[in-house]
C-alpha cells in the first residue's frame, strides 16, 4: 500500500535576529537541518526567504508533514505562521529536493506579483502563487 501524498504551503514572519551575516548563517543552519530531517522523513520541498518572511512548500506523507509543521511552529525563528494550503496531491512538485532554497539570489521581479496581490500583507498570500513562484525560480536556475 502506498502512502497518500500531501502538499503544505505556509508563510511565517522572520524572527531571526542579528546582522546580515548572522541571518545568513541561521538560514544555512535551517537548510542543513531541514535537508537532513526531510530526507529521513520522505519529505521534499522548497523554502523562500526575503528577509521579512519565510514561505515554504512541503510535500510528503500526511504524518511526516504534520510532524515537520509542528517542529516549524515551535521554532523561535518563525512567528505568525499561517497555513495557506494543505491538500492531497498526485505528484510531487519538488521531488528532487529535500529542501530547495530561493533567497536573495533570486530575481526579485519574480516576487513582485505576490507583493502586489497581497498588498504586502503576507496573510493575503495564496498557496498556489507561492508554489508557482518557487517552481519557476528553481526551473530557471541552480538555486537549490
Amino acid at each position: 500500500m502506498t502512502e497518500s501524498l500531501y502538499r503544505l504551503v505556509y508563510f511565517s514572519r522572520n524572527a531571526l535576529a542579528g546582522d546580515a551575516e548572522a541571518v545568513r548563517a541561521e538560514i544555512e543552519s535551517i537548510l542543513e537541518c531541514s535537508r537532513r530531517n526531510n530526507a529521513a522523513a520522505n519529505v521534499t520541498g522548497a523554502l523562500m526567504f526575503n528577509g521579512g518572511c519565510f514561505a515554504q512548500v512541503l510535500e510528503g506523507p500526511y504524518g511526516a508533514i504534520q510532524v515537520t509543521l509542528e517542529r516549524i511552529q515551535c521554532d523561535a525563528r518563525h512567528s505568525g505562521l499561517k497555513v495557506l494550503a494543505f491538500d492531497r496531491r498526485s505528484a510531487r512538485g519538488f521531488a528532487h529536493w529535500s529542501m530547495a532554497y530561493v533567497g536573495a539570489a533570486a530575481n526579485v521581479d519574480r516576487f513582485a506579483h505576490i507583493a502586489k496581490t497581497s498588498a504586502f500583507d503576507p496573510s493575503a498570500l495564496d498557496g498556489e502563487a507561492i508554489y508557482d513562484t518557487l517552481k519557476a525560480n528553481l526551473a530557471d536556475s541552480a538555486l537549490a
